[in-house]
Order: structure tokens, then C-alpha cells, then sequence
């Protein structure tokens, strides 16, 4: 039996939104890391993995907003055509 419920939601805005949560808790994993290294008496964060997990939510954090703002644009953009095509 065939399923004929219309998607709600777009291939293409589910993966904007993975990409968010992505995104933004991996800067958020990398800043409890730095912090928990912080307490457990790590001074030195240039050797090892330290300088990308210091510098993840630099560039992770602005990038998720950046995305964000992007899926609201597309969302807004297809509910427009959606009630569009429904007035006429």
C-alpha cells in the first residue's frame, strides 16, 4: 500500500538542518573539552589535537549561524510558493 501523506519537510531543509546541529554541537563538544582540559590542568594548548579543538568554535559557531539563517530562508521561501499555490 502506497503512502500518499505529503512531506512537510525538504530533502534539502533536513540536510541544511543536520548541517546546523552538526555544526553547532560539534563547536559546542569541542568547547566543553577545552574547558573540562582547563580543569584537569592542561596549560599548553599548542601540541596535539588542542589548537583545532580550541579554535573549532571559533569557526563552527559562526558558520552554524550562517546555516541557520539560510534554513530559515529556504523554509520561508517554500512555505511562500506552498500558500501561494494554495490561494489560487
Amino acid at each position: 500500500m502506497a503512502d500518499d501523506t505529503p512531506l512537510t519537510a525538504h530533502r534539502g531543509e533536513r540536510i541544511l538542518a543536520f548541517m546546523v546541529a552538526s555544526a553547532v554541537g560539534l563547536s559546542i563538544l569541542s568547547f566543553v573539552a577545552t574547558i573540562i582540559g582547563t580543569a584537569t590542568g592542561v596549560r599548553d594548548f599548542s601540541g596535539g589535537v588542542w589548537p583545532v579543538v580550541v579554535l573549532l568554535p571559533l569557526i563552527g559557531l559562526p558558520i552554524g549561524l550562517a546555516l541557520i539563517v539560510v534554513l530559515l530562508v529556504v523554509s520561508g521561501i517554500r512555505r511562500g510558493r506552498e500558500s501561494g499555490n494554495a490561494r489560487r
